[in-house]
């Protein structure tokens, strides 16, 4: 500073004198500006510079300010703007979720309605399923009793294998898995059934009845006549009314007595009333012969047989065509086979009754 301000005066000093050749050759004067930009120094000038770069940056960075600030502004208009219009959809968003929530609530009652009633259906359910197959539990043990009555009373092959075979389908109906070994033991015992020789026990019986209504027509032993040998006709020859009459009444007394081979030891005489009963008892033989086929009852059936073939041939005319006839049905039938080894079907019965009452006791 002490530099610049020795040298202020002496250039001070040196302007006057420099200024007074100029104005002495007439140099015209120059501009304040420039003049003042000349007597500046250059540290001046720089701070100079300095003073109008800040300014410049104040004004540019105050620009900037106002231009950010209405912006700011614009977008906080935008955003009071927008923020009322979320309010507005809050508000119609929170109605819409308490309506939601009544119906949800309305939903939640509903299901849980809806779950007691489908537990209430389900244990209805339950009971009916296990109701349901006791009964067809109860119905396929009373089918194999039947069949088992029929083969042990009547030996009725043909019927106890029809109980059998419906009980197996009533089985198969309910379609359960922990029957199959149910379904099995009653398959083997059918399989048995039908392995059984076939006896035409229907044929048997057509006979027996045709036979029982032949017995009224079969003549009887002491019915027979022998056939009389055709004779010529005698010569009419005059004779008086005695005389006719004594021959007449002689032809007539020769009727009475009739000695004849019967190729029996001894020719049994019937009244009336014990032919009645002789054709009813051999009715009662045959029809007893047929109870005995119906039961596979082998050893009675030939028993009947045998005593209506005594009786046939023993009182009855055997050499007329309805005796031969009953003779040769009576020994056909009596040759005929009706004895059936009957199998054992009591196991699949006690299977199903085990198997029930199993049931009844895991169903309590």
């Amino acid at each position: 500073m002490s530099e610049q301000a020795q040298q202020q005066p002496t250039q001070d000093k040196a302007e006057p004198d420099s200024a007074a050749p100029r104005a002495a050759t007439g140099t015209p004067a120059r501009n304040p500006l420039a003049n003042l930009i000349s007597h500046l120094t250059i540290t001046q000038m720089t701070l100079a510079v300095l003073v109008v770069v800040f300014l410049w940056q104040w004004f540019d960075a105050h620009s900037q300010i106002n231009q950010v600030q209405q912006e700011l502004a614009k977008r906080l208009t935008e955003m009071d703007g927008t923020n009322k219009a979320n309010q507005t959809l809050l508000t119609q968003n929170q109605e819409v979720v308490r309506e939601l929530g009544g119906k949800l609530s309305l939903l939640e009652s509903k299901y849980a309605e809806a779950q007691n009633q489908r537990a209430a259906l389900e244990t209805l359910y339950q009971e009916m399923s296990s109701s349901r197959d006791q009964t067809a539990l109860a119905e396929v043990e009373q089918m194999l009793m039947i069949a088992e009555q029929q083969l042990q009373f009547s030996a009725n092959v043909k019927a106890a294998l029809i109980a059998m075979q419906q009980a197996d389908n009533r089985l198969q109906r309910l379609d359960r898995p922990a029957l199959s070994g149910l379904r099995k033991s009653i398959n083997q015992d059918i399989d048995k059934l039908r392995a059984l020789p076939n006896i035409d026990v229907a044929g048997i019986n057509l006979h027996l009845d045709n036979l029982v209504a032949s017995v009224d027509t079969v003549p009887l032993a002491q019915d027979i006549r022998k056939q009389e040998e055709p004779r010529l006709p005698a010569p009419v020859i005059a004779e008086n009314v005695w005389n006719k009459f004594w021959r007449e009444l002689w032809l007539e007394a020769k009727q009475l007595v009739r000695i004849e081979n019967t190729e029996k030891h001894e020719l049994p005489l019937l009244s009336p009333t014990q032919t009645f009963f002789l054709r009813e008892n051999l009715k009662i033989r045959l029809l007893s012969a047929r109870l005995a086929l119906l039961s596979h009852d082998e050893a009675s059936f030939k028993r009947d047989l045998k005593t209506a073939q005594e009786w046939t041939s023993l009182y009855f005319d055997t050499r007329s065509k309805e005796g031969a006839q009953t003779q040769v049905a009576l020994q056909s039938l009596a040759a005929s086979n009706i004895r059936i080894d009957l199998p054992d079907i009591s196991g699949s019965l006690e299977a199903v009754r085990n198997y029930r009452i199993s049931h009844e006791k895991g169903a309590r």
